[in-house]
């Protein structure tokens, strides 16, 4: 007699059976994962650029020369400078070689980029490499919604095909279980990674849809310049161009050793340009010329009399409401024209005057992105004494302030903004501008904050009021002024205290002033009544000075004052 005998082992039915086939899913989708995510991180996807690159930029207040340089191998009848940007200036294109390199004509032509493959703009580029890597996480994560789906299904105890569901051994339960388990909080846990994924690629999404969106009129279009020319051997071709509206402006640090009495003042350059292409590792030049300003001086009109005709009835009321119609669309026309432009940077670039132009050169190679980003670079330094000065003006301000004169070093110093420090410690921004001095020795004073070892005290003003004159018809009115300053350094200190005198501005207004000690000035930076005290205060010495101003005017005449 035949007897069949079960397999060995334990036999696996229900749910039991079926935690092979999940365990089989969950593995294929950790294996999809693995393999989505190193498809992302090989991702390279490469574009396809113009074969010329840019090597030098010379920068001007609100323009820039671009040179570009193309190889060109022996043979060359024909050579192409593609996408350029639009805001070149066709009329300044300067094309060169070297020797054994003839030039024929040039040909321009400015297509929109969507047209020019080979000028897919690399934003473009990065945008669709993060919305692929979106893609992917997006599939990875509803992979990982079936895989969820499937692991409740079976959890749910659902009869297997064919007939009941035979009763599990607490082994097979419990193998059952763990495997769910293990499944569903890896599941977790990748879902979770997931969104995280989500939301970084998002953020770094974001800032280059609205980059995009900003400087859609700008990189709407290209220029692209086909050179026909002659190689006898490889050579080097070389175009330059202008572009309107990359700026720079001046600034400076200025760091003040008050033991010394030196002034290092480091200059720099602040850089920002969207002109449609990104300047990498270029070298860069600074100018203070500015080719955008007319080249002619203007001439003076004629003066020219004449009588003036009679004023014209006024219009009907329709006449001038069209009037004002026609009026108010002339602006709206301009501010269009406008608004289509591309924005300059708003610098306010002061240059120097002149016959020549100054350029600074910026060593090594630089590069400064088309986005608008301010990029500071570094021109230099200059160690140069100053005169220290110690300034109150009582009447205003009870508080002493220390100010450093300083000199024009030789060289060209257009006027820009200046962070002050005295020593590492920083105190405040200012700015720097020689040309407000009209001498050829100009000098300008940067302010480096309150002195606390000055004390000064401006006590009470004191005020009298009288008649005058031989039948009383006039007022006299005394104003005396006292202040006190106190020099608690060790070391002795240039003082200036500066008042506020009264100016008659009207005949009938008498005026006179005394002063203890006498004043340097009386008009202190070419101020009419701005008195200037100015004397060394040793340290720990005070210093006391007075003024005493005598008004007379007319009894009835209401008088009226600014201060």
């Amino acid at each position: 007699m035949r007897t069949d005998h079960p397999p060995a082992g334990p036999r696996h039915t229900g749910p039991a059976r079926r935690v092979r086939p999940l365990l089989a899913a969950s593995l294929c989708v950790a294996s999809a994962w693995a393999a989505l995510c190193g498809a992302v991180l090989a991702q390279t996807p490469l574009q396809p650029g113009p074969a010329s690159r840019i090597d030098k930029v010379t920068l001007y207040q609100g323009s820039a020369t671009v040179e570009r340089t193309l190889r060109v191998p022996a043979g060359a009848r024909e050579a192409q400078f593609l996408c350029l940007p639009a805001a070149l200036d066709a009329q300044s294109l300067q094309v060169s070689g070297e020797a054994g390199l003839r030039i024929g004509e040039l040909r321009v032509q400015t297509t929109e980029r969507a047209l020019a493959s080979a000028c897919a703009s690399p934003l473009d580029a990065q945008i669709r490499s993060l919305q692929d890597e979106l893609a992917h996480v997006a599939a990875a994560a509803s992979a990982l919604q079936l895989v969820d789906k499937y692991l409740h299904t079976v959890a749910g105890g659902a009869p297997a095909e064919g007939g009941k569901a035979v009763p599990a051994s607490p082994a097979q339960i419990h193998a059952t279980a763990d495997a769910l388990r293990r499944s569903a909080e890896d599941g977790q846990k990748r879902a979770h990674q997931l969104q995280r994924d989500k939301e970084a690629l998002e953020l770094r999404l974001q800032p280059l849809l609205a980059e995009r969106e900003r400087t859609a009129g700008q990189r709407s279009r290209v220029v692209s310049v086909q050179v026909q020319l002659a190689s006898e051997r490889d050579a080097t071709l070389r175009l330059a161009y202008q572009v309107r509206g990359p700026n720079w402006q001046s600034s400076y640090r200025a760091a003040l050793d008050v033991d010394t009495s030196t002034l290092r003042l480091e200059r720099q350059a602040i850089v920002a340009q969207a002109s449609g292409e990104d300047w990498s590792g270029v070298q860069l030049r600074l100018s203070t010329g500015a080719p955008a300003r007319s080249t002619q001086a203007r001439l003076p009109r004629p003066w020219t009399l004449d009588i003036a005709p009679p004023a014209p009835p006024p219009a009907p009321a329709p006449a001038r409401a069209m009037s004002m119609a026609k009026g108010a669309a002339a602006p709206n026309a301009a501010v269009e024209t406008d608004i289509a432009e591309a924005p300059l940077p708003d610098f306010e670039v002061q240059t120097e005057e002149g016959a020549y132009a100054t350029e600074f050169a910026v060593p090594g190679r630089t590069s400064v992105p088309s986005s608008g980003e301010r990029v500071t670079l570094a021109l230099g330094t200059v160690d140069a004494p100053v005169r220290l000065l110690t300034r109150t003006a009582p009447g205003v301000e009870q508080a002493a302030y220390l100010v450093a004169e300083l000199a024009r070093p030789s060289g060209v110093w257009p006027a820009g903004p200046v962070a002050l420090l005295q020593g590492t410690r920083f105190v405040g921004n200012g700015r720097l501008d020689f040309a407000a001095s009209a001498t050829a020795t100009a000098t300008t004073e940067l302010a480096f904050g309150r002195d606390d070892q000055i004390t000064v005290r401006a006590e009470p003003v004191q005020e009298q009021r009288g008649s005058a004159g031989l039948t009383g018809s006039r007022t006299e009115r005394t104003v005396q002024s006292r202040y006190r300053v106190d020099n608690r350094h060790t070391g002795a200190i240039e003082l200036q205290v500066l008042h506020a005198a009264p100016i008659s501005r009207d005949e009938t207004i008498e005026v006179s002033s005394r002063y203890t000690p006498e004043p340097a000035s009386l008009a202190f930076a070419g101020q009419p009544g701005t008195v200037l005290w100015q004397q060394s205060l040793a340290g720990g010495a005070s210093a006391t000075l007075a003024a005493e101003h005598v008004l007379r005017y007319p009894k009835d005449a209401p008088l009226r004052e600014r201060r």
